[in-house]
């Protein structure tokens, strides 16, 4: 069970009654906006992490005057696969996406005819908008030699997913190609090749516009968000506005502002320089007077990123991870437990923290509650609605029965209670044991098994001790993949059966 420090109570928002579509969507529905940023550590925030050396203000802000969640977990240790779940409610290991994640010239992830939270949210009047980071594929074309030519119209891109406007990057900062995009076209025509770039501003060798530059793209995409919530404030209906940052994400380029502000290294300036950027969205709201009525999230895609340099932040006393173990890639908890915060004045209670166990999944549902739309057997299929804890309501039980973790080589771990089985001898991603390390030492039990309240560092593997729990939640894990979801319904279909990394106990 949540266990809340609330300031105050709140009425809930949505005791009227619903009228016709044609009354002002503004008066029933709130503004939503989710901000992503790209391998940010759940110590890097200080309100989660108050012994780390960089500050938050802006983030710590949120929380102060909404809800922190303490057990926030993306769906997968890597950004892809996180994103195609934030936006659908379902786990990305049910489609073809089994490891790692999509790359340069990769085609949509999101099939067209898959409701998201966009396509959702504008079927009930809202104006929706995704500026940032994509990384779900998109629908290149073809030259007449089989390449790819960047000049064509995309055939697929996120407009097709239910978001009316369109404004961001393919990929990753240091995944090429290096273009802006305004919905079906990249917004230059002239580009050329740019090397690659080593260090802490790494990005590799690709085509870019000649209107990119790389250490402008979280100020451009910064100004582009703004110009969307002034344009839509004035407007009879909310908007849902999706803004995946690029920061802190390689390459690692705080902008002059910045550097040297966080007393670490320029990971920490980064780390402060996105801060700065959830100001100004809050500032943004402020001035538009909406700030009320507008469900700001905050949370990061996955866990830091080695290439923040952990020992060199060590030596300024900041651990990304907090006191969790691994970090981005890996089924350990450094690697999917996130700082989420959640704001909306006009429901939330300042000051509120909740210990409940969520999962960026849970968009889909909660904005389904939030528009009163009842989520169809083939929609947000894992996916589980935390309104009841932002409005402090009780509830039996936990939200999820149960939640699924997934690292970059598509091992699995499911969290039941304070339980957490990891179907993997190691880490599963980047962090010691690798799969490499794993091979090497044959002393490794081939299961993990861990407490998380007694040992939230995950150091002592109780499988042996535990043999029954970890045969039930090995169980529920099984269901949860065969049947094609984690919530209570009809089961559904994945979208490819073969291939399945890491199932190795299905043959037991």
């Amino acid at each position: 069970m949540t266990i809340y420090f609330s300031r105050l109570v709140i009425a809930p928002l949505f005791c009227v009654v619903l009228v016709s579509c044609q009354t002002d969507k503004r008066q029933q529905f709130p503004n939503i906006i989710y901000i992503l940023a790209d391998d940010l550590g759940y110590g890097d925030i200080s309100v989660y992490n108050p012994e780390g050396k960089i500050q938050t203000a802006n983030i710590d802000r949120l929380a102060t005057e909404g809800m922190m969640f303490t057990d926030a977990h993306t769906s997968s240790a890597v950004c892809s696969p996180t994103r195609y779940g934030i936006l659908t409610g379902r786990y990305n290991w049910r489609t073809w996406m089994k490891q790692g994640v999509l790359w340069s010239w990769d085609q949509p992830l999101i099939d067209k005819d898959r409701t998201t939270v966009a396509s959702m949210l504008k079927d009930h009047g809202y104006i929706t908008g995704n500026i940032g980071k994509w990384h779900l594929g998109l629908g290149w074309q073809k030259d007449t030699t089989g390449g790819v030519d960047v000049t064509k119209k995309l055939s697929e891109n996120p407009n097709d997913n239910g978001f009316d406007y369109f404004f961001g990057i393919t990929a990753s900062l240091d995944i090429p190609p290096y273009f802006y995009i305004e919905n079906d076209r990249i917004t230059t025509t002239e580009f050329d090749t740019i090397p690659a770039n080593e260090g802490k501003g790494f990005w590799r060798e690709g085509q870019i516009g000649d209107d990119f530059r790389h250490h402008e793209v979280l100020p451009v995409l910064t100004g582009k968000a703004i110009d969307f919530i002034n344009k839509s404030s004035v407007e009879k209906r909310p908007f849902f506005l999706y803004f995946p940052l690029p920061a802190p994400h390689t390459p690692i380029l705080p902008s002059d502002e910045f550097m040297g502000k966080s007393g670490t290294n320029e990971y920490g300036d980064f780390v402060m320089m996105v801060d700065d950027v959830v100001g100004q969205i809050m500032e943004a709201l402020g001035q538009n007077g909406i700030t009320e009525n507008t469900l700001i999230i905050f949370t990061s895609d996955n866990g830091c990123s080695p290439m923040a340099d952990f020992d060199e932040l060590a030596t300024f006393g900041h651990y990304p991870s907090g006191i969790y173990r691994g970090h981005k890639a890996d089924i350990y908890e450094g690697g999917h437990r996130v700082p989420f915060v959640a704001r909306w004045p006009d429901v939330i209670s300042p000051g509120s923290i909740s210990e409940e166990v969520i999962c960026t999944t849970d968009l889909m549902a909660t904005c389904a509650e939030i528009v009163n739309y009842t989520l169809q057997e083939n929609e947000g299929e894992d996916s589980y609605s935390f309104m009841p804890i932002l409005r402090d309501e009780e509830f039996d039980n936990n939200l999820r029965e149960a939640t699924v973790h997934h690292s970059i080589n598509g091992s699995f771990a499911i969290r039941q209670d304070h339980w957490k089985l990891i179907m993997d001898a190691g880490s599963g991603g980047w962090s010691y044991p690798t799969a490499k390390q794993v091979a090497e030492i044959d002393t490794l039990p081939g299961i993990q098994l861990y407490n998380l309240n007694t040992d939230p560092s995950e150091t002592t593997n109780l499988h042996a001790e535990n043999f029954e729990k970890a045969e039930m939640l090995k169980a529920l894990l099984t269901q949860y993949i065969m049947e094609g979801r984690s919530t209570k319904g009809v089961p559904q279909k994945n979208d490819e059966t073969k291939e399945w990394m890491q199932l190795w106990w299905l043959e037991d």
